[in-house]
Parts: structure tokens; C-alpha cells; sequence
């Protein structure tokens, strides 16, 4: 008597869950998900590997400009932005027009929302480069757009006004980072509320 030849793909095999049925798939110990590398790969020595990659440099373009700015470049702007007396300067920033805003609060439409706004816009050539980003409400960044010719008096008219108690303030950083901390300049000496 003759043997079947086993059938080596996995095969599926119903179950109930639940009250509905479903299949799942069983694979033999002797089967691997893992293809094989290919011949051309597993021919080269490591040196032939490199060699390859050694003609490959990477050279640095003057006329490289991102549309959004790197994360550096918004590390040290949000440093250069105001700061706001008797609160933690890494948490909490003052745009040019005087407008309180919270570092975990980006690209949203809040009163306390910010975005990283090209000073000079893009569209017109501006470079996203430290000198030309300032944090900005998120608001009046999206009324500002791409013009140029806007007035302080216009994008101080823009802002989202919100009258934000110090005890908000707090709450705010409580949801946010578990926990409360004061600026140098808060007189409290660095107090830490958890």
C-alpha cells in the first residue's frame, strides 16, 4: 500500500469562538515563515559588501530646505521664545504678541496651542532656519498664512484669547506631566507639586 505524500502548506482548521466560527492557521515545526537570503547575497564576503557601499557618499546640499522645520531648529526656538514669570520655561512659552502658550499643545486650534511659524513664509522663500522661527499661537499662525504685509495690530486682533488662571495653569500640567513645576523666578524656590 502506497503512501499519501504529505501535504506540506498549512491547513486550516476551524474553531469556535464565541459563538462564531473562524479558521486558523497551523504551521509544522519543519516549515519556516523565513525565506531563505537570496544566492547573491549569501556569495558576497562582508569586504565586497562594504566595498560597494564605499562609492556612495552623501554630500551636504547648501540648497537643501525642508518645509517643516528639523527638530533642532524647534528645540531652540521654543528656548528663544518669551518666558512666563513663576512658570517652568520648558512647559510654558509667551509668543511675540503676548499670547501664553503650553509645549504639549502643537498644531491644535486652542487658546494655548502653538505652532513653529515661518517668520519670512516659506512660500516666499523663507528658510527653515532658527532666525526665521518663532513660536507663534497656532491660530494666529493659520490667520497670518502666507502674508507678509499684516500688521502686529492685525495678529494681536487674531489671537484666541483665553484668560488662564495660575491654578488652570496647574491643572493643565497635572493632566500633562503628573505633576507641577515652577520657574527659577516663582519666588517658591523650584516648588514641585505632585
Amino acid at each position: 500500500m502506497r503512501r499519501k505524500k504529505e501535504d506540506k502548506r498549512p491547513q486550516p482548521s476551524p474553531t469556535r469562538s464565541r459563538g462564531r466560527a473562524t479558521t486558523t492557521t497551523t504551521i509544522s515545526p519543519n516549515q519556516s515563515k523565513i525565506s531563505p537570503p537570496s544566492a547573491s547575497l549569501s556569495e558576497q564576503t562582508t569586504d565586497e559588501l562594504v566595498s560597494e557601499f564605499d562609492d556612495l557618499k552623501i554630500t551636504p546640499n547648501s540648497d537643501y530646505n525642508p518645509r517643516s522645520f528639523p527638530y533642532s531648529v524647534k528645540q531652540q526656538c521654543w528656548q528663544k521664545a518669551d518666558k512666563v514669570k513663576g512658570r517652568d520655561p520648558d512647559r510654558w512659552r509667551r509668543d511675540p504678541l503676548g499670547n501664553i502658550v503650553f509645549r504639549k499643545l502643537v498644531g491644535c486650534p486652542g487658546c494655548l496651542c502653538h505652532d513653529y511659524d515661518h517668520i519670512l513664509p516659506y512660500s516666499k522663500g523663507g528658510k527653515s532656519t532658527l532666525e526665521n522661527c518663532q513660536v507663534l499661537q497656532a491660530t494666529v499662525n493659520r490667520s497670518k498664512g502666507n502674508r507678509t504685509d499684516i500688521s502686529r495690530a492685525d495678529l494681536i486682533q487674531k489671537s484666541s484669547y483665553c484668560r488662564v488662571s495660575g491654578r488652570d495653569m496647574d491643572l493643565i500640567e497635572l493632566s500633562s506631566y503628573g505633576n507641577v513645576r515652577r520657574g527659577e523666578d516663582s519666588g517658591g524656590g523650584g516648588c514641585k507639586i505632585q
